[in-house]
């Protein structure tokens, strides 16, 4: 049985990947932990890391950058591999990140789904063929969401981007330019608003037409369960950085 610590635990996402632990026969919720433990847990929550007793052989994190950092270093200390699913990380924390992963395995997406995935392998197949073309990334995320644009949006970017052999750059910002769209840009766009899962659309603009490819998220479930997939997969792996493209490429 393999035994889980689920940090940020309070939190929405958190909330939904106990649930789905403690439904799962081949895993134990171990532990909890967030900064603020509120309500009545039937595992032990902590928010201090001296109190933590026993460590978990797994953790999965969904919480914010800075409680990241925290389990990290609590992480690497006792050896435990983790699985980060929170986004927004700043060029400095991700390098962080890359330093722990020499101590630990370590995986890490800004998006668990599996769709998610395979709309990032086609936009790297689909954007040489579209090369000249106009491109467009929209995201939509609820109105609680705080990094912009999301961490799928910039995946989404980068992995045309390489494709393309990173000659193009974002724009996240067109407010105060007064000059015509840089044919070298991809444009970013994101709406918060309601309760909306997730949706991510790409869009090629030609000349005459204009060719998309859109994802849409109905349940968070689908990033808790594949969360809890990478949980699985990071433990029989060696120290190192890990994404869901490794995941898949095992099967």
């Amino acid at each position: 049985m393999l035994e889980v610590m689920v940090n940020g635990c309070n939190g929405k996402m958190g909330q939904i990947v106990c649930d789905l632990v403690e439904q799962n026969e081949n895993l134990i919720l171990k532990s909890g932990f967030d900064k603020q433990v509120t309500g009545e847990f039937v595992f032990p929550v902590f928010n201090k890391i001296e109190d933590i007793t026993e460590k978990p052989d797994v953790i999965i994190d969904f919480s914010v950058p800075i409680a990241t950092l925290n389990i990290l270093e609590y992480a690497a200390k006792n050896k435990v591999p983790i699985v980060i699913a929170t986004t927004g990380f700043s060029e400095d924390e991700e390098k962080i990140i890359l330093e722990y992963s020499k101590q630990i395995p370590i995986f890490k997406s800004a998006n668990m789904s599996y769709d998610i995935m395979i709309m990032k392998k086609i936009l790297q197949l689909l954007a040489p063929l579209l090369k000249d073309t106009d491109i467009e990334i929209t995201e939509t995320h609820h109105n609680r969401k705080i990094d912009s644009p999301s961490g799928t949006a910039q995946m989404l970017a980068n992995s045309i981007n390489e494709s393309l052999g990173n000659i193009l750059h974002c724009e996240y910002n067109r407010n105060n330019k007064r000059e015509k769209r840089d044919k070298n840009e991809i444009g970013m766009t994101s709406i918060r608003g309601g309760n909306i899962v997730g949706e991510h659309t790409v869009q090629f603009f030609g000349e005459f037409e204009t060719f998309e490819i859109k994802h849409t998220s109905y349940s968070r479930n689908v990033f808790a369960d594949g969360a809890i997939k990478a949980a699985e997969f990071i433990i029989k792996q060696e120290n190192g950085l890990y994404n869901m493209e490794d995941m898949f490429d095992t099967k």
